[in-house]
């Protein structure tokens, strides 16, 4: 299962979220830092769930890292996050 995938799935099993994009954007970073040839190394994530209500945005930012895991974080050069209700 791809990497874009793995980050999908967790995101919806753990915020059931009514909006969710996950782009992989390693392409447009060819030659950067972490860019690999097999792609999957920049993501870019737009969530809106009712499961970040109340929480500012570095605890939401925590609570997507800790549902994709360790794992496969370390697996992700960047991440970019756009997270609402």
């Amino acid at each position: 299962m791809s990497k874009r995938q793995q980050i999908e799935d967790r995101l919806r099993e753990k915020f059931a979220p009514h909006t969710l994009e996950v782009i992989d954007d390693s392409e447009s970073h060819r030659g950067h830092a972490g860019y690999s040839d097999e792609g999957e190394s920049h993501f870019n994530v737009a969530i809106r769930a009712e499961a970040f209500k109340g929480m500012n945005r570095l605890a939401r930012h925590r609570a997507i890292h800790a549902a994709i895991g360790r794992t496969l974080i370390a697996e992700i050069h960047a991440l970019a996050l756009d997270v609402d209700v």
